[in-house]
């Protein structure tokens, strides 16, 4: 009976050691997924703080937590079963797909360095001077949400397509519940931070008050730092699933260009090797999205742009 028992307990614990590994693993690829989305995540909290800019301090949280709840619902609910199906049943779609995405990276990229060049990104703020109803806005940033969602998801799924279904579930459901929580709690902390500046500059001590006037002052650098570094990620992002994309669909010549100079770099700068040669890589690939992506401008600028401002000048 001893040594049943002691055989139980043997099993039990063989189980348990498994089961931890497997949450280490899942948690893991989690971790690596979610890392490879970082282009789109950083996009993702540089956008939404402009949907609640100009409302009352106190219906800001309440709409971030709206358009949490439909981000949320657009990942769980019909983003995830989505792509859990393809890559159960059309497993050969992803790279085509995940390519099709990162060109639409490229293209929100290019589009926004073209807005800053050519002025029309002041014209657009203009013209939005006017602030919808909330429900409109809160429909709005989940309908943007939406797209930038989709390419987080489907990144992510990428990184862990080997794994089984069950398992490949499970960590898509942990990186969108984590993204999630990390952007709009980014999001709620940024938005609330002039309030919390100007709190703090009302104080008595010198100190904080002159801490509390400086987070005022910090509030709009901060916003465009994020959107320069979004920009440049989502050119990053999209560039290398493009470089990548292509060498595995048997276009090898500039995944060969690219790995060639990152090779290069990192065998001639010995101990920073490694770090050189990833930023070769990066630059490598931020180049080709803002190629891409400017192409891309350049044909919906003649066509679907053109379109529609022919449209609106005919309705009016």
């Amino acid at each position: 009976m001893a040594g049943g028992l002691v055989a139980l307990l043997d099993d039990v614990a063989v189980l348990a050691r498994a089961a931890a590994a497997s949450i280490d693993d899942i948690g893991a690829a989690a971790g690596r997924a979610s890392v490879k989305a970082a282009g789109v995540v950083v996009d993702d909290t540089a956008v939404t703080p402009q949907y609640v800019h100009g409302l009352n301090a106190d219906r800001e949280l309440p709409i971030i937590r709206k358009i949490a709840l439909g981000s949320l619902r657009n990942k769980l609910l019909i983003i995830l079963p989505a792509i859990l199906l393809l890559s159960e049943f059309l497993n050969f779609l992803l790279t085509p797909l995940l390519m099709l995405g990162g060109a639409y990276l490229c293209y929100e990229g290019a589009e926004k360095i073209w807005h800053r060049i050519s002025g029309h990104a002041e014209e657009h703020a203009s013209v939005e001077e006017a602030m919808p109803d909330e429900k409109t806005i809160v429909t709005g940033a989940v309908r943007t949400d939406f797209i930038l969602s989709a390419e987080i998801m489907v990144i992510s799924l990428n990184e862990v397509a080997d794994e089984a279904f069950v398992a490949r579930a499970v960590i898509l459901v942990l990186v969108a519940l984590g993204i999630t929580v990390l952007v709009y709690g980014v999001v709620g902390v940024i938005v609330k931070m002039d309030d919390i500046g100007l709190n703090l500059a009302q104080r008595s001590g010198k100190a904080v008050a002159a801490f509390g006037r400086g987070l005022v002052k910090a509030m709009p650098k901060l916003l465009s730092v994020l959107t320069v570094v979004g920009t440049a990620a989502m050119l990053w992002v999209g560039g290398h699933i493009l470089l990548v994309g292509t060498d595995e669909l048997g276009l090898h010549a500039l995944y060969d260009v690219v790995h060639h100079l990152e090779e290069a770099a990192h065998d001639a700068t010995g101990a920073l090797g490694g770090v050189v040669g990833w930023i070769v890589n990066t630059l490598g690939s931020a180049l080709l999205g803002l190629v891409v992506g400017a192409v891309i401008v350049v044909v919906m600028t003649l066509t679907v742009h053109r379109r529609k401002a022919g449209s609106d000048a005919s309705g009016h």
